[in-house]
């Protein structure tokens, strides 16, 4: 070799030196013999200095690693020789070769074995074996040829990209299993043996070879009671504790049977926990405990691990349970490293912390799934108090299933898919139990990951799509077939909760209908079922009407008989009762007015849905009319009633977009309108016929429109006969919506029935009743409502002229009733109407070309009502209502003031605040903030200011009754007497 090329290697080497040594190198490297040379010297230890040493051992790795299949069967047999016998040297040395050299030897020794185990060199571990012995030079190389194997062949770390590389790998670690693993398992515990205490550094070395290889060979050979002993009796030795624990972390963290790792963990916990390395408040040393508490971490995930394949069907639920129990009783030992001053002790818990709350949410929502489940005893024909408490159970899970949807919506997710796949995939033979959780955790799951207006299927791809899937499957795999009642209402009822998926796959559309239709819905054995599905039936219609237009008509067809008016001698059950007829009348005319036919169609279609209630109609109502028993005819009646609701059902079907006229349907409805418009007459079960017909109208101004107004006056006079105060309560509405929506087109008929009808409500009120007669308190409090509600809307819709055109006798009875509702009557809710009268009154009248005589009338009475009412005992300012009459009260007042002006200030501060004997100041204050722009201003000083100065004043002045009430009706008997008037 070229002496002073060598000089270079040296550290401290001159530049030239160095620079001819690097040339040297690369001559060597690529001369087809000169590795020769640098063999030679390995084996004979020609040189001394280590650095020479190293120089040969890197020519030695190149010709290996890049020219070993182009060396001659010769040349290789040298190069495995060569290393023999520098090993050889190493055991006669009295001291080892220093660090670095010993490590390239490794690599070389690995390098080697890559290339020629499999094929040359098979007994590479035996030949190694023999010749080390338990020599701790030879042991030391040994070790660190292990570590670079792995290096070259396992280690994930180390990216091996190429495939034929990978493939080799595969087949070393192969044959190694087959043939040498267990003798090097041998060695190492021979070696843990023998140097455990005098030397400690090759000890260490071979705990860090077996946490190495212990992840790809057969884990019996080191998880038995004699090499895990031998492990935890060095966890004892300060010097091997921390390489220890790092190789039974690895062990642990070793892939294996769920079972058998909670019995590994199990036991070396319970041989840790009686050794005290449980005991970490006592433990000085914070190196070995960063990696007692990096064990422990790898223990408990372990466990979580085994949890979580045995609850996914790996194991039984008692190996479950029992795992789950070994997980939680490391929680005080999680607990307490995690708390460690440490960080670095501290941040290794985070993973088995993390792990462990995930676990927590699962066992929990496993247990909440369970729980779900309806048991046999359950009485789905007789539900009484047991069934009751365990719906009102199910409702507890549901809302703790919705707080765990919150932290972990993917977990709920992934349960309730797994939970229901299984399910649909055997629904025939499930017991119905399974089969209902399943269908219900879909169903619930719409509330748990709630979605915007409803849709779940679109937005987040990974519940959409998951939603999607089970809801294909719930349609198409034949589930709405089971045959009990809680599998086939939870179908509905998901059907209908996600119908938007419809939309998404209309091809489903007809399935499902079809199960609407048959025996697994409309047509069950269950009343409860059909009950149910009537309205559900109705909801799929309203929002899939558009993909029906093809089914229209054979819908139509196929619920025809469920669409029949029972008639009340029949002593069969129908189907379905009234109240779930209403539902399918509203699906059916969705279907009709929605269908993509002509308006001459349409007519058709919704002649023939309503002739036949038409034509029951009035046979019935003379039927009515000749029956004397009571209970028959309460059963007409309510037949009657019927026919009437179901016609105004479908009229819900109408909207903007679709409207009567458009559909050409207003001939049909007015056709009924003068079919059941003789009921109002009708004097037996008046109260339901007229509340039947009532709502029909309502109906009928919103989609006749103009067309109901020439059935308004007769319809009107019935209604106003013999009344009471329940059928005036209830007709006031009725007169309020034609008055807002019509305004002027019905002032001539208003103007007609406005005192007949104030006179029918004063005479109601004017009757008798019982001192504690709640009911009929109630009633006249609600009718005094509706009444000022009524003139309110009149005034509100601008039509004065109704009130106006009264006579000037009947106006001032009316707005006496109005003063009298806002200061006397101790109703909020009234009092407040009241002043919106009061004030739309000043607005219309009170100006300079307003009611002749009213701004005397504001002066004298409408002043001291807004002053007055709130200083009533019953003006409670905590009630929100009373509030609100406040604010109503003060815009009032300011309503005055912008309509008399400066005349209204004048009026109060020099005649009636100073006959209240308020003093000059308060007076001044009000009137400044009356002038105020903002009404605001006014609502906070009328709250706060002016009552508490006022109050004292008040009590002095006014009598227990005010004066300018004794204008106002002491009673409404004197509403009754035309010839009387109100003393002046």
């Amino acid at each position: 070799m070229d002496e002073q090329a060598l000089l270079g290697l040296n550290p401290n080497a001159d530049v030239r030196y160095r620079e001819r040594a690097m040339v040297y190198f690369e001559q060597l490297k690529e001369s087809q013999d000169g590795w020769e040379v640098c063999a030679e010297a390995l084996a004979k230890g020609v040189y001394s200095d280590d650095h020479v040493k190293f120089f040969c051992l890197q020519v030695l790795e190149h010709q290996i690693k890049y020219r070993h299949n182009a060396l001659t069967a010769v040349q290789q047999q040298l190069i495995r020789e060569t290393l023999m016998k520098w090993l050889q040297c190493q055991l006669m040395n009295p001291e080892p070769e220093k660090t670095f050299v010993r490590n390239k030897a490794a690599q070389v020794f690995a390098l080697t074995f890559v290339m020629e185990y499999l094929t040359l060199w098979p007994k590479f571990f035996f030949d190694l074996l023999t010749l080390v012995g338990l020599n701790p030079h030879g042991v030391d190389i040994y070790l660190r040829t292990l570590m670079a194997i792995d290096a070259e062949v396992v280690d994930r770390n180390i990216l091996h990209t190429q495939e034929v590389c990978v493939r080799r790998n595969t087949l070393i670690k192969d044959r190694m299993r087959d043939e040498c693993v267990p003798s090097l398992v041998e060695s190492w515990f021979q070696i843990l043996h023998t140097f455990q205490f005098s030397q400690p550094e090759l000890t260490c070395q071979c705990l860090e070879v077996i946490g190495a290889f212990v992840s790809w060979i057969d884990l019996r050979l080191i998880a038995n009671d004699r090499f895990v002993h031998l492990l935890l009796s060095q966890m004892s030795v300060e010097d091997l504790r921390e390489e220890a624990c790092d190789c039974l972390f690895e062990i642990v963290n070793k892939g294996m049977d769920p079972v058998d790792k909670t019995k590994l963990v199990e036991s070396l916990c319970s041989v840790l926990q009686s050794a005290g390395f449980f005991n970490v408040d006592q433990e000085e040393d914070v190196d070995f405990l960063a990696k007692f508490s990096r064990l422990v971490n790898g223990m408990g995930q372990s466990l979580v691990v085994s949890w979580t394949r045995l609850v996914k069907g790996g194991g039984t639920m008692e190996q479950a349970d029992h795992t789950l129990r070994a997980m939680e009783a490391k929680v005080p030992l999680l607990l307490r490293l995690l708390l460690h001053e440490d960080d670095d002790i501290s941040a290794n818990m985070v993973g088995f912390c993390y792990d462990y709350l995930h676990v927590l949410k699962q066992a929990i929502m496993l247990a909440v799934i369970k729980k779900l489940t309806y048991d046999d005893e359950y009485n789905f024909d007789n539900e009484g108090e047991d069934e009751a408490m365990f719906v009102e159970y199910r409702k507890q899970l549901k809302m703790l299933l919705d707080r765990l949807a919150q932290v972990s919506p993917e977990l709920l997710l992934e349960a309730v898919r797994r939970v229901f796949n299984n399910a649909m995939q055997n629904w025939q033979s499930a017991p119905f139990m399974e089969v209902e959780l399943a269908v219900r955790l879909l169903y619930m799951l719409g509330e748990a990951l709630p979605a915007s207006h409803g849709a779940h299927f679109s937005g987040d791809s990974v519940k959409s799509s998951a939603l999607q899937d089970m809801m294909r499957t719930m349609v198409s795999c034949g589930v709405s077939s089971y045959q009990h009642s809680s599998v086939s209402l939870e179908f509905f009822e998901t059907v209908v909760r996600y119908d938007k998926f419809f939309i998404v796959e209309p091809q489903h559309v007809p399935l499902v209908l079809m199960a609407f239709l048959d025996h697994r819905g409309l047509r069950h054995n269950s009343p409860k079922v059909r009950s149910r599905v009537a309205y559900l039936f109705s909801r799929f219609i309203k929002t899939l009407h558009k993909h029906m237009n093809a089914f229209v008509e054979d819908i139509l067809t196929r619920i025809q008989d469920l669409l029949e008016l029972a008639p009340p001698e029949n002593g069969f059950p129908a189907l379905l009762t009234s109240d779930d007829q209403l539902f399918v009348f509203e699906a059916a005319g969705v279907l009709i007015v929605n269908a993509d036919s002509p308006s001459e169609r349409k007519q058709v279609l919704m002649r023939s849905l309503l002739r036949p209630l038409m034509d029951a109609f009035t046979p019935l109502l003379n039927k009515l009319l000749q029956e004397t028993h009571e209970q028959r005819q309460l059963e007409i009646a309510d037949c009657l009633s019927h026919a009437v609701g179901f016609t105004s059902r479908t009229s819900k079907a109408f909207s903007n977009k679709q409207t009567v006229k458009q559909c050409g349907c207003t001939e049909v409805y007015r056709e009924c309108l003068q079919t059941f418009l003789p009921a109002l007459s009708c004097p037996v079960q008046r109260g339901a016929l007229r509340s039947a017909v009532r709502s029909f109208l309502h109906r009928m101004i919103i989609c006749l429109e103009e067309e109901v107004l020439p059935f308004v006056p007769a319809a009107s006079e019935h209604m106003l006969k013999d009344c009471e105060a329940k059928d005036l309560q209830e007709f006031i509405p009725l007169i309020s919506q034609i008055t807002a929506k019509f305004k002027r087109q019905v002032s001539p008929f208003l103007q007609q029935v406005f005192m007949p009808l104030v006179v029918a409500i004063f005479e109601v009120l004017a009757c008798p009743a019982e001192e504690n007669d709640q009911t009929a308190a109630l009633e006249k409090q609600m009718l005094r409502r509706s009444y000022f509600s009524f003139i309110q809307v009149i005034t509100g819709s601008g039509m004065n002229e109704v009130m106006a055109n009264q006579g000037a006798e009947n106006v001032e009875r009316v707005v006496f009733t109005i003063i009298q509702g806002a200061a006397d009557i101790p109703d909020p809710v009234a009092q407040k109407t009241c002043f919106m009268v009061l004030s739309r009154l000043v607005e219309l009248w009170g100006g300079k070309d307003g009611l002749q005589g009213f701004p005397e009338f504001i002066y004298k009475h409408i002043v001291p009502a807004c002053f007055i009412s709130p200083m009533k005992d019953s003006f409670d300012l905590s009630d929100a209502q009373t509030v609100l009459t406040l604010a109503e009260c003060s815009l009032t007042l300011k309503m005055i003031h912008l309509k008399r002006g400066e005349e209204f200030i004048q009026f109060l501060q020099q005649d009636y605040l100073p006959s209240l004997q308020v003093s000059p100041e308060i007076s001044q204050e009000l009137c400044q903030v009356l002038q105020q722009p903002d009404v605001k201003v006014l609502k906070t000083y009328m709250k706060v200011g002016l009552f508490v100065c006022l109050f004292v004043c008040v009590c002095v002045v006014f009598q227990p009754r005010p004066l300018f009430l004794d204008r106002c009706f002491s009673s409404e008997q004197n509403f009754r007497d035309s010839n009387r008037r109100p003393t002046r």
